[in-house]
């Protein structure tokens, strides 16, 4: 796939994921589009997947994932209080949890 085309279709998936976590946490923001496999580019997976992760000593971050653990969007830096309760809400309305490294880069 041409990395141009990888970016359109990662960008598209993305904004989804985008839209999917801003309906739960009110704010969020495209992390990244395409990722490495077997040394060319891809988009990022369709599947969405909900994780919370500590931002060394920031904070807490909700992210929605791809099946590998590709961030796709994030929210604002957030209380874990407040990421745990966004978590709730996403895996009562059915997006998995994912348990696996998450990788914002």
């Amino acid at each position: 796939m041409q990395y141009h085309k990888a970016i359109r279709i990662g960008q598209e998936r993305s904004r989804k994921s985008q839209m999917t976590l801003f309906s739960y946490a009110g704010f969020a923001m495209l992390t990244l589009t395409v990722k490495k496999s077997q040394g060319t580019f891809v988009p990022v997976g369709e599947k969405e997947f909900v994780a919370v992760i500590e931002k060394s000593g920031e904070g807490w971050l909700v992210v929605i994932v791809d099946e590998e653990g590709y961030a796709k969007s994030q929210s604002n830096v957030l209380s874990e209080n407040d990421a745990r309760e966004i978590l709730n809400k996403a895996t009562s309305a059915n997006i998995p949890e994912y348990t696996g490294q998450v990788r914002l880069v």
